[in-house]
C-alpha cells in the first residue's frame, strides 16, 4: 500500500513537472517573437528591407503573370530603352528584361533556399551528433569539417560544375556540399552546452534514449542560432550562385538568372548600362536585406539577463 501511494505521487509529481516545462517552453516560444517583433520594428533599415525582399519574392513568384515568354526571341525590338510596354527594356534577343528578370529571380531564390535548407538538415545532424555523442566520433567529424572549411570552396565549386551535368540540382547539390561546415560548428558547440543542462540530464535519468533527447531537447533549443545562420547561408548562396552563372557554370541558356543576365550584359555594358545594373541592384538588395535581418535575428536570439 505504501509502495503504491508512493508511485501515484512519483506519477502526479512528473505529470506537474512536465505540465510546468511545457508552460514555461512556451512562454519562452512567446518571448522569442515578441523580442524579434521588438527589434525588427525598431530597426527602420531592417523593416524596409524585410518590405523589399517580400516585394521581390512576391514579384518572382507571380512571375508566369507576365504576358511576355521570357525566352521568346524578337531581333526587331532588341536593345529598346524602358518603355510602357517593357518596363526595364529588352535585351540584345529583343526578350523583355523584367520578365527575365522575374524568371531569374525564381531561379536565384529557389537555389538559396534549397540550398539553405540542405545546408541547415546536413550540419544541424552532424553538429548535433558530434556535440551530444563527444569522444572519438567527435574527433574524427570535426576533423572532417574543418577539411571541408579549409577547402578552397569556389574553385571547387567550379571544378565540379564543369564535371556534372549542368542544371538547378547539380548548383544545389554543390553549394550544400561546400557550406555545411559553418552550421556544423556551431551547432556542435550548442549542443555541447546544451547536454549538461539539467532538463536533459533530468531526461536521461527518466529513462530517455538518446534520439529522443537530440530531437525533443537539444535540437529545439539550438534553432535560435541555426536561424540566424539560415539567413545569412541565402544569401551566400544566392551570391555564389550569381557568381557561377556569370561564370557560365550555373543555370544553363537560355533559362534566365540574374548572374547569367549580368553575364549577357558584359558586351553592352558602355552603350546600354542598364541590362547590367538592373540585375545588379537586385543581387545587392536581395543579399544585402539577408545580411540585415540575420544580424537582427541575432540580436533577438541572443541570451538576455532577465531582471
Amino acid at each position: 500500500m505504501q509502495m503504491e501511494n508512493k508511485l501515484e505521487y512519483t506519477n502526479d509529481l512528473f505529470v506537474r513537472t512536465n505540465k510546468k516545462y511545457k508552460e514555461e517552453v512556451s512562454v519562452a516560444r512567446h518571448s522569442v517573437w515578441r523580442d524579434i517583433k521588438k527589434e525588427l520594428l525598431s530597426n527602420k533599415i531592417a523593416v524596409i528591407c524585410l518590405v523589399i525582399l517580400c516585394v521581390i519574392i512576391i514579384a518572382s513568384f507571380l512571375a508566369p503573370l507576365s504576358p511576355y515568354d521570357p525566352n521568346a526571341i524578337d531581333v526587331t525590338h532588341k536593345l529598346e530603352g524602358s518603355s510602357s510596354a517593357h518596363w526595364f527594356g529588352t535585351d540584345d534577343y529583343g526578350r523583355d528584361y523584367f520578365t527575365r528578370a522575374l524568371y531569374g529571380g525564381r531561379v536565384s531564390l529557389t537555389v538559396g533556399f534549397s540550398a539553405m535548407i540542405v545546408t541547415v538538415i546536413l550540419g544541424t545532424a552532424i553538429g548535433v551528433i558530434s556535440g551530444y555523442v563527444g569522444g572519438k566520433l567527435d574527433i574524427l567529424m570535426m576533423r572532417f569539417t574543418d577539411i571541408f572549411l579549409a577547402l578552397p570552396s569556389m574553385l571547387l565549386m567550379i571544378v565540379l560544375n564543369t564535371m556534372l551535368s549542368p542544371g538547378l540540382v547539380t548548383l544545389i547539390l554543390v553549394l550544400s556540399l561546400f557550406s555545411w561546415a559553418s552550421v556544423a560548428r556551431i551547432t556542435r558547440a550548442e549542443t555541447m552546452s546544451l547536454k549538461e543542462r539539467d532538463f536533459v540530464v533530468a531526461s536521461k535519468n527518466l529513462g530517455a534514449g538518446n534520439i529522443l533527447i537530440a530531437v525533443k531537447h537539444i535540437v529545439p533549443n539550438i534553432m535560435g542560432p541555426v536561424t540566424v545562420a539560415a539567413s545569412l547561408g541565402v544569401a551566400n548562396a544566392i551570391l555564389t550562385e550569381s557568381s557561377l552563372s556569370f561564370l557560365g557554370l550555373g543555370v544553363q541558356i537560355p533559362q534566365a538568372s540574374w548572374g547569367s543576365m549580368l553575364q549577357g550584359a558584359q558586351s553592352h555594358i558602355m552603350d546600354t548600362p542598364m541590362l547590367a545594373i538592373y540585375p545588379g541592384v537586385l543581387i545587392l538588395f536581395t543579399v544585402l536585406s539577408f545580411n540585415l535581418l540575420g544580424d537582427v535575428l541575432r540580436t533577438a536570439l541572443e541570451p538576455k539577463i532577465v531582471k
